[in-house]
């Protein structure tokens, strides 16, 4: 019995293992945002701007973004394109074969993608959070960026005007695995020019657009949670009610 429940550890935690091993970039964790109605909003422009060019989110329609206090009138003003109504999906005027030539694959849908992630790397917003921070400047790659946490990426830097140009900041290092081998490894980033947003500045605009994603993929969210609360503390007085009835009942069949 001892050695199946220690087969049985073993086999619940393999996957977690398989993970930390397999030498992935460290996750940031990013801040929740998706109850902050202005950091919310923040994201939808920046999303708007910056995502929608060439990722489609085709399952959020803009006049679901009421939900995060812009009105129609703001929506249409801020965050529509020539052409689009309040009640279109979110959809972009790419092609897919212009796409698939300039980027080497069609650009996914982004109207899950926290949700998509998670399920891959075991935190959707923390993995598009450091994703989006850890962008470099790499010459040798045909968009001329690199990333850290999706090597060899084919999708550009198209934040690089608000953080600015980076290149990696490299270290030789004695390999743990080889004695007397030194390994080149990353250290940091060293700023080639400035971006319109200082660091600080930047990483607060990338998770109010990673709070923008983690809300869209679901927009009820928060109302589920809420729904979650008072259906518990129903349940919780249900349970005394039943509780006590039950005892009743069976005092007097005694």
């Amino acid at each position: 019995m001892r050695l199946l429940k220690r087969l049985l550890a073993t086999l619940v935690f393999l996957p977690a293992m398989a993970f930390a091993s397999d030498g992935a970039y460290p996750l940031d964790q990013a801040p929740d945002r998706t109850t902050d109605l202005s950091a919310l909003q923040n994201g939808a422009k920046l999303f708007v701007n910056y995502c929608l060019n060439c990722h489609a989110a085709s399952a959020m329609r803009y006049n679901r973004l009421r939900d995060i206090g812009l009105s129609d009138q703001q929506i249409k003003d801020n965050l529509l394109f020539t052409g689009d109504k309040v009640g279109d999906l979110m959809k972009n005027t790419m092609l897919p074969q212009d796409a698939k030539a300039w980027f080497g694959a069609v650009p996914p849908d982004l109207s899950v993608i926290a949700r998509a992630k998670a399920s891959e790397a075991g935190s959707g917003p923390d993995w598009l959070y450091t994703y989006l921070r850890t962008y470099y400047k790499d010459d040798s790659r045909p968009t001329g960026w690199n990333n850290l946490v999706f090597p060899n990426v084919g999708m550009p830097h198209v934040l690089w005007e608000l953080q600015g140009i980076r290149k990696l900041k490299l270290a030789e290092v004695k390999d743990p695995h080889e004695e007397g081998k030194m390994t080149p490894t990353v250290i940091g980033f060293e700023q080639l020019t400035a971006g319109k947003l200082s660091a600080l500045e930047y990483d607060n605009a990338v998770a109010d657009l990673v709070g923008y994603l983690q809300w869209m993929g679901e927009p009820a969210q928060n109302t589920r949670k809420r729904l979650g609360v008072w259906v518990l503390l129903f349940l919780g007085g249900f349970l005394v009610l039943a509780w006590r009835l039950n005892a009743s009942f069976w005092k007097e069949v005694k």
